[in-house]
């Protein structure tokens, strides 16, 4: 079991497709190093695994080093998933001493234009640079580019850039249209030749460089024939900790308008995911509509993405539009229609804020 600890949603970047919620300021009233040395401990208590430092910029909090130093007495494997702009060589070998495990970082395209053209800002030669520091201390590191329109021809370069840096995972996931990406959605899904031209490179890549890194590549929901299953079916595997202490079966799902959100500051982590209404909701099969009640992939996509069909249609219990059954599908259909028809011009980005 896996959990996604958003230490804060402060960033340096104003990445357009950032996931995070577009009300920023509602998670202002960050979680103490205490309050979060009590989430942990109560993680560990419920067989959380696997502990992932994100946000934002989890690199904003002054006391990470603390969460760092605590996770590794309780003896998770930790991540830190960072835009690597404030991570200095001498805080990075403090984390190490600390006991973190492993370094994720994102990249926004694999030249210095185009990619601090994506970021709202200077950051590329300052990510480079502080890869192979990682790399030189011994970190695993993973690369972590969110692809989309305006970088999805380049990955041939991504890949070339990876390979130099030696990074032994590298991630090239197609924007999910959830948050800033979803407010940006026609400026930043692909089309479909871009798309079958990436693929194309990537599966060569990964038989060429098999032995040396591992290479997952995320094609768009939108140009799916089924839908992803939702963090491996909700309230399954995965829970998410806001900066806040809201606490969520994945990033996007306090969206749900529906649905209380519980948290951190009020109740157990363990009775939020034991007996919330959250996280009970949509767990199992026995919730489903049809056509997913007597589909045979109901355990494989569990209906798809509660938050996705929340946003797309009002309702979080419908089956996901991706999916070409779905009652609702030419939502999605329209959307991809869109782009790859050309006869619209693409609306400017809105850059996260």
């Amino acid at each position: 079991m896996g959990l996604l600890a958003e230490l804060t949603y402060r960033c340096p970047l104003h990445c357009p497709y950032c996931s995070n919620p577009l009300n920023l300021a509602a998670y202002s009233d960050e979680l103490t190093v205490e309050e979060w040395s009590r989430v942990l401990t109560e993680a560990h208590d419920l067989g959380v695994l696997q502990l992932h430092l994100s946000g934002g910029e989890p690199l904003q909090r002054r006391d990470l080093l603390a969460i760092v130093t605590r996770a590794h007495e309780l003896g998770f494997y930790t991540n830190l998933i960072t835009s690597a702009l404030s991570l200095t060589a001498a805080k990075a070998e403090q984390l190490k001493r600390a006991g973190l495990d492993h370094i994720q970082i994102s990249i926004q395209a694999a030249d210095p234009v185009l990619s601090d053209g994506i970021a709202g800002t200077p950051s590329y030669l300052r990510k480079v640079a502080v890869a192979r520091t990682v790399k030189a201390l011994g970190f695993p590191l993973t690369l972590n580019v969110v692809l989309h329109r305006h970088n999805i021809d380049q990955v041939a370069a991504i890949l070339a850039l990876a390979e130099e840096l030696a990074v032994e995972r590298l991630e090239l996931a197609n924007a999910q249209y959830y948050g800033w990406a979803l407010h940006n959605r026609t400026a930043l899904l692909p089309t479909w030749e871009q798309l079958q031209r990436a693929e194309s490179v990537v599966q060569a890549a990964r038989v060429r460089l098999a032995k040396q890194m591992q290479i997952i590549y995320v094609i768009p929901d939108y140009y799916s024939r089924y839908p992803k299953p939702c963090m491996g079916g909700w309230g399954r595997q995965q829970l998410t900790v806001a900066p806040n202490g809201d606490v969520l079966p994945c990033p996007a799902a306090g969206q749900i308008t529906a649905l209380p959100v519980e948290n951190v500051r009020q109740r157990s982590l363990a009775w939020i995911w034991d007996d919330s209404l959250m996280f009970n909701r949509f767990r199992g099969v026995d919730w489903m509509p049809e056509p997913c009640r007597s589909c045979p992939r109901q355990t494989i996509d569990f209906g798809g993405c509660r938050c996705q069909a929340f946003q797309l249609t009002g309702d979080a219990a419908v089956t996901d539009p991706v999916c070409y059954l779905s009652p609702d599908h030419g939502i999605v259909a329209d959307a991809v229609r869109v782009v790859n028809s050309g006869i619209e011009a693409l609306p400017e980005l809105v850059y996260r804020s």
